[in-house]
């Protein structure tokens, strides 16, 4: 591919790559993968694929999503889309491994791992969601990483809505308060926000 033709892709809306990658133009859906394959990769790595797995996975959801590319209407954003994709493809492969059986059961007893912020009392989000249990970070990962409404995480881990909705609020309060600034408790912002 010409320095032209890269420069002329790179400054197209995903919509127009979309649209030219339906109509038979991979490069076009290789601009795609560039601009929204490490993103996709990082949804996987937060909910618990191994590297080499979210990278499988990932090439697994653009196989798919390029072969479904006319379906995208581009009435959401690609990078959702794709997201959605490879979230259920997760979602699949940990379900043929067993690894969802117990999610259901989770509940709020379960015993995060310890967490470990930085020497300046900072911590990423990534580190946070190691923090939480497995059914929260889950539900936390495809509600707002995939962007999965609480209806579709529920149908795509075959669990109930209520419970969906509880480990989201419980992952996201876990977080805040994980995540809040130690001189300034969640309460506190609660009250000047």
């Amino acid at each position: 591919m010409s320095r032209a033709e890269r420069h002329r892709l790179s400054s197209l809306h995903d919509v127009e790559l979309a649209s030219l990658a339906a109509a038979g133009d991979r490069q076009a859906f290789g601009e795609l993968v560039r601009r929204h394959g490490s993103a996709v990769r990082g949804l996987l790595r937060r909910m618990g694929a191994s590297a080499s797995e979210a990278d499988d996975l990932a090439q697994d959801a653009f196989i798919s999503a390029f072969e479904s590319i006319s379906e995208f209407r581009g009435e959401g954003a690609f990078a959702g889309w794709v997201k959605k994709i490879a979230a259920r493809a997760c979602l699949r492969r940990m379900q043929r491994t067993k690894r969802l059986r117990d999610l259901a059961a989770a509940g709020a007893d379960d015993e995060p791992p310890a967490l470990h912020p930085d020497p300046g009392g900072r911590m990423d989000l990534d580190e946070a969601l190691k923090g939480l249990t497995e059914g929260e970070r889950f539900c936390i990962s495809l509600c707002y990483g995939a962007g999965l409404s609480h209806a579709e995480a529920a149908e795509a881990l075959n669990l109930p809505l209520g419970t969906v909705k509880s480990h989201v609020k419980r992952g996201l309060d876990k977080l805040r308060a994980r995540l809040a600034p130690e001189d300034q408790s969640v309460e506190g912002r609660r009250d000047n926000g």
